[in-house]
């Protein structure tokens, strides 16, 4: 097997199982061990800060046993949770065992992106992000889709099915070189240093964008179970319908690896910052279906522009090593964190100020507003060239 179509397959499987637990978990904890959405955005809070120390812990970790060593060991541990939750599956066992696999995916993440981009030009790493970009995206509302019947079904199951993926992943990840090779200083196609510095700011500014974008994502996956429960939607239903985010999320991705005239440009990072708010609230405060599904297109759309851009700009400035993906993966962390706990910040407000839906608005809003106010910053250096 080629080693990108196995970095692919890779991709693939371990998105899958990433996110029956990553997403799926909620509806689980809702359904089954009635946690209400305060302890759901708390058990996202957890899983975030776990992600964080990962993702920053993976390029030391990496250095010292080197990357595909460092991939059978997490994705074996990986295993090893999964079928503990799986047999035991209680409150105390979800909260641990979820923390426990936050903490392997943030290290996980960062070294399969840098097999993604070691040892290509810019213009080739375009092409080797948009098929990771399909690759992950593609198996995230397959899994929710999958998620709802499962639990329906069997609910352990949803920890048993991640396990014998991961077994799956194992066998791919055995296959991969010992680390990856890297694009050589002096190749002629590197990208030159006012282009770095352009890119850079870019970089900056998609990377805000994401914060907003994976906090205000897991502020949803949270409370989805509710939204959708408040609407009077059954749990398989909900589920499915909650996927809708990542369709067009992975419509996104398709497009713009098609397109390239985004590249280098300020003004879609700038369409990112009105999109991204307008698409949550939607979902977050719609009164109907109709609203909510529309939101959800809204954020899906813009929550891909800045998650491409942010990896493409990170691989091309950051020489696709695992330290680009540990920063990347390190925002996405932040961002699994950061979200709950303004929406926790949302729910203390309301006593105060009457509401709980103006609550999460002065919660959530503050952090919407700061992250824009970064991205912005950021896209007036590139203007200037960085």
């Amino acid at each position: 097997m080629q080693r990108m179509t196995r970095i692919l397959w890779l991709t693939a499987i371990e998105s899958f199982a990433t996110i029956l637990i990553e997403r799926g978990v909620y509806f689980y904890t809702h359904g089954k061990l009635g946690f209400t959405d305060a302890e759901n955005l708390m058990l996202a809070l957890g899983f975030g800060a776990a992600y964080v120390v990962g993702a920053l812990a993976s390029h030391g970790a990496s250095e010292r046993l080197r990357e595909r060593r460092m991939l059978l060991m997490v994705i074996g541990g990986q295993v090893l949770a999964h079928m503990v939750l799986c047999l035991r599956p209680t409150s105390a066992v979800v909260v641990v065992g979820t923390m426990v696999i936050g903490l392997l995916n943030g290290l996980k993440w960062p070294v399969i992106e840098s097999y993604i981009g070691a040892g290509r030009t810019p213009s080739e790493t375009v092409r080797s992000v948009g098929r990771f970009n399909l690759s992950w995206s593609a198996a995230v509302p397959l899994a929710l889709v999958v998620a709802g019947p499962v639990i329906g079904w069997w609910a352990p199951g949803l920890f048993g099915l991640a396990a014998v993926l991961n077994v799956g992943g194992l066998a791919l990840a055995a296959g991969l070189a010992r680390q990856p090779v890297h694009l050589p200083l002096d190749h002629p196609e590197r990208a030159t240093p006012v282009e770095r510095r352009r890119f850079g700011a870019l970089l900056v500014s998609s990377r805000w964008s994401m914060v907003a974008s994976y906090s205000l994502m897991w502020v949803l996956a949270a409370l989805m179970p509710e939204i959708f429960d408040r609407l009077g939607f059954a749990v398989v239903t909900a589920t499915a319908m909650s996927g809708l985010l990542d369709v067009i999320r992975f419509a996104s991705f398709a497009a713009l690896q098609t397109w390239r005239g985004w590249h280098n440009r300020a003004w879609p990072l700038a369409l990112v910052i009105v999109g991204m708010p307008l698409g949550f609230f939607m979902v977050l405060f719609g009164p109907d279906i109709a609203w909510v599904l529309a939101g959800e297109l809204i954020f899906g759309a813009s929550a891909g522009m800045t998650y491409y851009a942010a990896l493409y700009y990170a691989m091309v400035v950051k020489d696709a090593s695992v330290v680009a993906g540990g920063g990347h993966e390190g925002i996405i962390g932040a961002g699994f964190a950061i979200g709950p706990a303004a929406g926790l910040l949302g729910r203390a407000l309301e006593p105060m100020v009457g509401s709980l839906m103006l609550g999460r608005i002065i919660g959530l809003g503050t952090l919407v507003v700061v992250c824009a106010a970064g991205a912005i910053r950021a896209l007036g250096r590139a203007r200037r060239g960085g």
